[in-house]
């Protein structure tokens, strides 16, 4: 009886070891699954398509809401935003 219970075997050192390395295998597969999809060129695409003063108007209205600026700032800035080039 070479591989019974009497400690024959690998013993228990290299059943944590198998299972060390399955988790870091799964884990990266994993991760690289996320990592693909967040940067998907339809992700890229929504961005570009989305004009610029938009996200600076986010940015103007976060300020706003902060406290960062005040009421007249944030409706010159907004002005000077909405203007045509």
């Amino acid at each position: 009886m070479m591989y019974g219970w009497d400690g024959g075997g690998w013993g228990i050192g290299a059943w944590l070891a198998m299972a060390l390395m399955m988790m870091l295998f799964w884990g990266g597969l994993v991760t690289l699954v996320i990592l693909l999809l967040r940067h998907t060129p339809a992700n890229e695409a929504t961005t570009a398509l989305r004009p610029a003063h938009q996200d600076a108007e986010r940015i103007l209205n976060e300020r706003f809401a902060r406290g960062e600026i005040d009421e007249a700032e944030y409706t010159a800035r907004r002005t000077a935003l909405r203007r045509p080039e």
